[in-house]
């Protein structure tokens, strides 16, 4: 772009007063009672940081985006400009500490030349087939898809040819608002990776999205780098995939980085998605993430995540039933065993009859700074009648310092309804010790036992046995840096 689409909004803010002929001093008068609404509204930090993202997307990417990516980068730009950075005071961010993210000089990381990523041994262990994302930017020679059936699209936005996906695409393009970190994703993601299942199609292999973060810097550096990777994934009426999205850090595991990223899911009727979220970033990275997922009627929807990586942590998942009789199932197992928070938001509204939804969350906080938050709402509207909604959080805190902050919470206006939800903190039990006590086994061994126990409630739910048997290894090696090396593969 050749100027600033931040600074092209500027002159609708505000403009002089129309001059009048009145006394100097009563124009002064006036001059100073109307002060201009761009100091009132804008944050010169959030505007910096937008403008930052700007230059570096001018700078790297194509001079003439396709239409949709040029219209979510307008709508992100203009809702930038009265848009605070989020502090304490803020309800959503009461528990979530976004100071780091703030105090750092945050920089947008560029694209690699294809020579730099031939050598890199952090993707040895892909699992293939899949698509590599390294640092938001979608990789063609680190990728392999698998046969996928005839009308499926999978890959950037701006490689999109046909007319038809365009148009189907750019309908839901930016169709839902969500924070401060949405916006800033939509003004500096490159592209978007486009997932598009065409009407009674069913993808039979999971299709593995995997993010990698590269760039990053030492924990002593004010630098941030950030990468912004957005992801749509539209599914027409009757379809179904299977995706597994998965996050990663280099070989350096205490390396600063910001990985800001957005998923939007769209399902038409009767469609289905199973979709598996893993994030293991880097203990010093800061990871935030939205999931926004729209239902029409008779649709799935499955979550299953477990987050184990990152300083700051932070899942924003946004789900509306648009139809009656949909399913929405969310699982998730969150883990801090450093001085970490993992934060999940979610909200699920329900605007139709006989829907039906699932929650249960998870988390275990292994050491004394270690914190957790969990915010769940579940909104059952008036014409939502004959809704089965459950919510359930449990946590485990296994050092005396350890803190979790959980809400969970129903609003529900409709009156023929089947509504539940609940909350358990603790430490493990002593009657569970005791059982396997009284059975010669020592208490270190039942600890273990129990802890790993917890979380696979959780884990036993990804679809895919390859996925599920890698999370297994990677929770037992964290809970258990003794084990030894051949458990750890």
């Amino acid at each position: 772009m050749s100027c600033s689409t931040l600074n092209s909004y500027l002159p609708k803010l505000w403009t002089p007063p129309r001059s009048r002929s009145r006394p100097p001093r009563t124009a002064i008068t006036k001059v100073f009672a109307q002060p201009p609404i761009l100091a009132v509204l804008s944050d010169p930090h959030v505007l910096r940081l937008a403008e930052t993202l700007e230059d570096s997307i001018a700078s790297t990417s194509s001079a003439f985006p396709p239409p949709p990516l040029q219209k979510l980068r307008d709508i992100s730009s203009q809702s930038l400009l009265s848009t605070p950075w989020p502090s304490r005071k803020d309800e959503p961010f009461r528990f979530t500490d976004t100071s780091f993210i703030k105090n750092s000089d945050v920089q947008p990381v560029n694209p690699l030349s294809t020579q730099s990523l031939s050598s890199l041994g952090v993707l040895a262990e892909a699992l293939l087939p899949s698509l590599a994302i390294i640092d938001g930017y979608l990789v063609d020679s680190l990728s392999e898809l698998p046969e996928l059936p005839d009308g499926v699209f999978v890959g950037a936005l701006s490689r999109l040819n046909s007319e038809d996906i365009m148009e189907r695409v750019s309908k839901y393009v930016s169709s839902f608002q969500g924070d401060l970190f949405w916006s800033l994703n939509g003004v500096g993601a490159p592209d978007v990776i486009v997932v598009y299942v065409p009407e009674g199609c069913k993808v039979e292999s999971p299709l593995h999205l995997r993010f990698f973060s590269l760039n990053g810097t030492d924990k002593d550096s004010k630098t941030l780098p950030i990468s912004n990777p957005r992801v749509l994934v539209l599914v027409e009426k009757g379809g179904e995939i299977s995706i597994v999205e998965e996050y990663k850090g280099g070989d350096r595991n205490d390396v600063c980085y910001w990985t800001n990223s957005v998923m939007e899911i769209v399902l038409g009727d009767g469609a289905k998605v199973s979709h598996s979220y893993i994030q293991e970033q880097s203990f010093g990275a800061a990871h935030v993430k939205w999931t926004s997922v729209c239902q029409e009627c008779t649709s799935i929807y499955e979550l299953t995540e477990v987050s184990t990586g990152g300083k700051l942590s932070r899942h924003n998942v946004h789900v509306q039933q648009v139809g009656p009789d949909t399913v929405t199932e969310l699982s998730t197992f969150h883990l801090a065993i450093g001085d970490q928070l993992q934060d999940l938001h979610s909200k699920l509204v329900l605007d139709h009859p006989r829907g039906f939804s699932r929650q249960l969350h998870k988390c275990i906080v292994a050491h004394s700074l270690g914190q957790a938050v969990f915010d769940g709402n579940v909104q059952v509207n008036r014409e939502a009648q004959q809704t089965d909604a459950g919510q359930l959080t449990r946590s485990l805190l296994l050092e005396p310092r350890a803190t979790v902050n959980v809400k969970p919470n129903l609003q529900i206006i409709a009156d023929d309804v089947k509504c539940s939800h609940g909350a358990a903190i603790s430490d493990l039990e002593e009657n569970q010790l005791f059982y396997f006590r009284a059975r010669g086994i020592d208490i270190e061994a039942a600890r273990k036992a129990l802890i790993f126990s917890f979380a696979a409630e959780v884990v036993e739910r990804f679809p895919d046995s390859a996925v599920r048997k890698r999370v297994e290894s990677l929770i037992r090696r964290l809970l258990d840096p003794s084990l030894p090396s051949r458990e750890k593969e």
